[in-house]
């Protein structure tokens, strides 16, 4: 299906993410990597989807000499949460505090992907509502010693031990708030012309 539709083109996956990657590679895409390194600032004024559309945006800016055949792929995650955005945390601290913030109460879970050729360019984005129960310290503790959540947006994923303990409720795609709305993506490359 979808690998046939693509066969003709090189895709270009601009994601050190591992759980990305896995959804290429699941997706049955034949894929490179290739990681160039970006300041990922945006202006303050900016809520929700536009930061991450506007991060997705950034990314692909870094990619300047595009062949007719490839198709570059970047995205971004934020957790939006009292009308703020967590990203990664630098450190324990900052991981405690974020999820001691996320505990007991309803955030979202923005991530936008931009689909860039040499022709055009398609922003794509979705939102996930994720409710999380009363975590004990004990529990952000222990999540954080053992698992080092420091590559992810709200310092947590869902896919880990403090998902399967901690999240009452997800309102939206599940696999939005592992990384990528995959199903966005994949009618996406499927309707490209």
């Amino acid at each position: 299906m979808l690998k046939e539709k693509l066969k003709d083109y090189n895709i270009i996956l601009a994601s050190g993410s591992p759980r990305r990657q896995q959804f290429f590679k699941d997706l049955d895409i034949d894929f490179t990597i290739i990681l160039k390194s970006v300041d990922e600032v945006y202006p303050k004024e900016l809520k929700e989807t536009e930061i991450t559309d506007y991060l997705a945006d950034l990314k692909s800016k870094a990619f300047t000499n595009l062949s007719d055949k490839d198709i570059l792929i970047t995205s971004d995650t934020i957790v939006w949460l009292n009308n703020k955005a967590l990203g990664k945390p630098k450190d324990d601290k900052e991981a405690f505090n974020m999820l001691s913030a996320l505990s007991g109460k309803t955030h979202k879970v923005i991530t936008s992907i931009s689909i860039k050729t040499n022709r055009f360019q398609k922003m794509i984005n979705d939102v996930t509502k994720v409710s999380f129960k009363q975590l004990s310290d004990e529990e952000i503790q222990y999540y954080i010693k053992n698992y080092k959540p420091f590559d992810k947006a709200g310092a947590y994923g869902i896919q880990e031990w403090i998902g399967f303990i901690g999240i009452d409720k997800i309102e939206g795609s599940y696999f939005n708030v592992v990384g990528l709305p995959v199903h966005k993506l994949y009618k996406t490359l499927m309707n490209l012309s």
